[in-house]
């Protein structure tokens, strides 16, 4: 009898992973050193398109292919808040490398701290929030919708902190707050194969293909129409259907 196959594909897939840190993070570490330094040169909005295409390119380098689909409904001109489902630590370069246009993310406060990825986003405008303390997290959402108001679309995570199970956490209300205060439309993002791709405590990654897809916007007449929890369920909702 030929012997089990399950040693052999658990060696691959820690052989890929290790590969995936290795020039995973030296690629990572050197664009945040970059990115910072030409922050000092141009704005984060003149950057973002060299920032896209470098995101972009990290994901080619880890042999993971992305599919995007219904971005053609994001006017270029338009202020969003964009929602999605949080599911890995690929999250945020999918989002950053794929979302099209220039958009600022809401992050936990302690990634503010990590060394030069904190400092990166710091620079380029992203905004803390500390989710342990409410009235920090009240100060940041006010913080956030200043900049809607100005203008800047925002990518906010509603569920908070990243699923445990590649399913929806529970919302937390404070977003939705922000939407019917800051009077933009809602995009709902779904992202279907980060699960797959990078669990929860597990340090292995296994190749597979991510997805992101984009909703019709949200209207702020619809926004303004249902109540909190209305909305937040609604939300839910729609990001549920984009996730394949």
């Amino acid at each position: 009898m030929p012997p089990p196959r399950c040693p052999r594909i658990l060696e691959m897939k820690q052989l890929f992973s290790l590969y995936c840190w290795t020039a995973g993070g030296v690629y990572f570490f050197f664009l945040c050193i970059v990115t910072i330094l030409l922050t000092f040169i141009f704005s984060p909005r003149k950057l973002d398109p060299w920032l896209k295409k470098r995101l972009r390119f990290l994901f080619k380098l880890l042999f993971i292919k992305v599919e995007s689909e219904g971005a053609e409904v994001i006017d270029p001109g338009q202020t969003y808040l964009f929602m999605a489902n949080h599911v890995s630590l690929f999250d945020i370069p999918l989002f950053a490398g794929y979302v099209p246009t220039f958009v600022r993310g809401v992050e936990a406060l302690r990634q503010f701290k990590w060394p030069l990825y904190g400092w990166a986003i710091l620079r380029l405008g992203n905004i803390p929030i500390d989710r342990k303390n409410i009235h920090a997290s009240i100060k940041s959402i006010k913080a956030t919708e200043k900049e809607l108001r100005k203008g800047q679309s925002i990518l906010i995570l509603p569920e908070g902190h990243r699923t445990l199970d590649g399913n929806l956490r529970p919302f937390k209300r404070l977003p939705f707050h922000l939407a019917k205060e800051a009077g933009v439309p809602i995009i709902p993002i779904g992202t279907s194969g980060l699960f797959q791709l990078k669990q929860k405590g597990s340090w292995l990654i296994h190749p597979h293909p991510v997805k992101i897809k984009f909703g019709e916007p949200i209207h702020p007449d619809k926004i303004q129409e249902l109540s909190l929890e209305d909305l937040s369920d609604y939300v839910r909702a729609r990001i549920q259907e984009l996730i394949e």
